[in-house]
């Protein structure tokens, strides 16, 4: 594996990095999409959430990667094990989606003239499969096939991959967080897709000198020692992995009272959103950030410190007016209770 560049090394882009920990605190935020212009680290970022995620517990030898600490989503063969399940631990992962991926590729195939003579269904995992309790990483989302886009979404919403063909059907766990990243340049999303992820984050280059000079510094190093690089951020990659799984730990334990969920709604109507996705994301974000503080109620600063990232992609623009979600909007909202 090709050294990867530390997540807590990465210069300044505070939001994109604050949504890719939410997800991985709580994938039920609803995964990542990362909008800008290239060069800005989007993939760079991706990559390196993977070292973050806590170690796996999976049964060995399942294809599916299955937790056998979770009976109610365990696959069809491990269901049909008998006894106390085998199982093995390894690292969070990553598994990146080609740009011309085949939806067989995705979800994966079904043998039928198998199932035909034997009445036994055999099925080939695809890539969903490998991505079950990890990372699926999808560069240049926009230009990916509006069909396999709404599989992987449809995946990620339900948490179970079905494959149908011929009146012959297989399923499968598929939780996984879903990260997409994009050039806006190079095209958009149809916007029901856009609303289909949780968060979204719009980031740009650095504008300040010395921001752009430590960018430099740290890829320079980077490239000429990775391992000595590595090293120097040891000590922030632990204390944010461990900062994660604490999350984790505490997020059962988060109230949110009705005044911060009218805070919310006044928020999403001032806005102006379509649906109610946006006030059920806002809130889990909300939720999510305030395990991350250790806290165990939700305050105002856990809605505004994540409403951007819920509300960017959907919230109503002229045509042609990308200037960004207006937060002295949303803090007035807020204000009203």
């Amino acid at each position: 594996m090709p050294p990867i560049f530390p997540f807590t090394a990465i210069v300044g882009q505070d939001q994109m990095k604050l949504g890719m920990i939410l997800n991985a605190v709580n994938p039920a935020v609803g995964g990542m999409l990362i909008r800008g212009e290239k060069g800005t680290a989007k993939s760079t970022a991706v990559r390196a959430l993977a070292a973050l995620l806590p170690e796996l517990t999976v049964v060995k030898d399942c294809p599916f990667n299955c937790d056998p600490g979770d009976p109610t989503h365990l696959c069809q063969q491990c269901l049909a094990r008998s006894g106390n399940l085998p199982c093995v631990s390894r690292p969070g992962r990553v598994v990146e989606l080609p740009i011309n991926a085949t939806e067989d590729r995705v979800a994966g195939t079904l043998d039928l003239t198998h199932a035909l003579q034997t009445g036994e269904k055999r099925f080939e995992p695809g890539l969903l499969a490998a991505a079950h309790r990890g990372i699926l990483y999808v560069d240049e989302v926009n230009l990916l096939d509006d069909h396999i886009v709404d599989i992987l979404l449809d995946s990620a919403a339900m948490g179970v991959n079905i494959v149908e063909r011929e009146g012959v059907s297989y399923s499968h766990p598929a939780r996984f967080i879903l990260v997409g990243t994009m050039n806006p340049e190079e095209g958009d999303l149809r916007p029901q897709l856009l609303d289909r992820f949780g968060l979204c984050a719009a980031i740009t280059g650095i504008k300040d000198k010395a921001g752009r000079m430590e960018l430099i510094r740290r890829r320079h190093d980077f490239e000429y020692d990775p391992a000595a690089f590595a090293e120097q951020f040891a000590a922030k990659e632990q204390a944010l992995q461990t900062k994660i799984v604490q999350a984790k730990k505490n997020l059962p334990e988060v109230g949110i009272s009705d005044s911060m969920l009218s805070v919310i709604s006044n928020i999403s109507l001032e806005v102006g959103v379509d649906g109610h996705r946006a006030d059920l994301v806002m809130m889990k974000a909300a939720i999510t950030h305030a395990a991350l503080e250790g806290r165990t109620e939700v305050i105002l600063e856990d809605v505004l410190e994540t409403a951007s990232l819920a509300l960017y992609h959907r919230a109503r623009r002229h045509p042609f007016d990308d200037t960004g979600l207006d937060m002295d909007l949303v803090r007035a909202a807020a204000e009203k209770m």
